[in-house]
């Protein structure tokens, strides 16, 4: 063989969806498309195959629409208000694994709105024991009437295969994603400007709010933001968001982010009183657009298949480049040179547990300076001690400046 003429390689990946009109527009998963430069479409009958148009993709949730063109009407499921969805409801997961041919698994809704799992920036996930295996990503998870209740996007495995844990983003969120793509060609998402975190009974006690309290505590308000503007400050504890009520970071993040910028929205919060009772009250906020540097995403590779198989050390961490806005915005002193900042960290992973938190400034991952996101991402994979060595920057908690830490992350054990 003259190994001095080049050749063409072809890769090519294989994954399942699902047509929702008849006009033939097809949902499936944002990874399945993913770096694609051609998209072909072959019906489950297999007497028919399309070229497809990628309408746009979606990686925060995980979701893509598709076109192809067909002059006869093409079958179209049903899409079901994935919102009365509860768990113990029977449904069929419907794909192509391993890519053996169209294929039904049956199973129940085991769980619903599971959240904080680090497989998509926004999380809503419908959990079922319907088996999922590679190939099944993007493809139809319904009920027992045949009707849409989600997308099939990850699986929970330590070998790569079906464990009994699988994920879909919910109907009603992939068909809000769709409709943006399609009559916009983007994802919009409100932003309001504000740090959330969970109401721990520690914080509850501290800001001397009610033991029963619940809710999402703002850690910190943006200056000049919707937030700020609203009359929203630190230590407030929002209860309901425009009338539903919220218990954890992600609910509220998910539902600000659902919302378009310009919408008025009402937030019911609790208010701590430094005399007296904590009062509640109502204030109003206009969100405006989500800025695209804030954009939650997946920085941890295409590993979807193998959900969290324990490969990254920093497995659950988002983390994004800094530049001069957000130092101005967060206020990083100069001193600070290098670093990834930290954006998200799921609230079940060893590195939330070791004290890791969104805001912090990753400096060193086991004396190795980090100047970058891609540097993080990259040494957090490479490190292959049991327990990882993290030196950061944090925000003060309350009064003081800012400071380094560090903190040694649990590189075995896995949640």
């Amino acid at each position: 063989m003259d190994q001095s003429q080049p050749r063409d390689r072809k890769a090519q990946s294989l994954g399942s969806g699902v047509i929702v009109s008849p006009d033939g527009y097809i949902l499936t998963a944002s990874h399945v498309v993913e770096g694609a430069d051609k998209v072909k479409v072959a019906l489950a009958s297999g007497e028919r195959e399309f070229d497809a148009k990628v309408v746009g993709t979606d990686p925060p949730t995980d979701v893509a629409v598709l076109k192809i063109e067909a002059k006869n009407n093409l079958p179209v499921i049903p899409i079901a208000d994935s919102d009365h969805l509860e768990v113990g409801d029977v449904v069929l997961a419907i794909g192509n694994p391993f890519a053996v041919g169209q294929t039904v698994t049956m199973g129940i809704v085991s769980g619903v709105g599971r959240t904080g799992l680090g497989i998509t920036g926004y999380e809503n996930f419908i959990q079922t024991d319907a088996a999922i295996n590679p190939g099944n990503s993007g493809g139809a998870l319904v009920d027992a009437e045949g009707r849409l209740v989600g997308i099939n996007t990850a699986i929970l495995s330590r070998t790569g295969g079906y464990m009994g844990i699988g994920f879909a983003v919910p109907a009603n969120l992939a068909r809000y994603v769709m409709d943006r793509l399609v009559t916009e060609g983007k994802v919009t998402r409100g932003y309001l400007g504000i740090n959330i975190q969970p109401l721990t009974r520690e914080l509850a006690k501290q800001f001397r709010l009610p033991d029963e309290s619940s809710g999402v505590m703002v850690g910190g308000v943006a200056p000049d933001s919707a937030a700020e503007k609203a009359g929203l400050k630190d230590g407030d504890v929002v209860l309901e968001f425009n009338g539903k009520k919220v218990s954890e970071p992600s609910a509220l993040q998910l539902l600000v982010s659902q919302t378009p910028p310009g919408s008025k929205v009402n937030l019911h919060i609790l208010r701590s009183a430094e005399n007296g009772k904590p009062a509640e009250k109502t204030i109003t906020a206009t969100l405006v657009e989500l800025p695209r540097e804030y954009l939650v995403t997946d920085d941890r590779g295409s590993s979807r298949e193998h959900g969290q198989s324990g490969t990254d050390a920093l497995d659950g961490v988002e983390v994004t480049d800094l530049d001069a806005r957000v130092r101005r915005q967060i206020d990083i002193p100069r001193t600070v040179q290098g670093g990834a900042l930290v954006s998200n960290v799921s609230q079940d992973s060893n590195a939330a547990e070791a004290g890791l938190r969104p805001g912090d400034v990753i400096l060193e991952i086991d004396h190795h300076p980090v100047h970058n996101s891609d540097e993080a991402v990259q040494l957090a994979e490479k490190a292959k001690g049991e327990q990882i060595l993290v030196r950061v920057w944090s925000r003060p908690l309350g009064r003081g400046p800012g400071g380094t830490r560090f903190l040694v992350v649990d590189n075995t054990k896995r949640k």
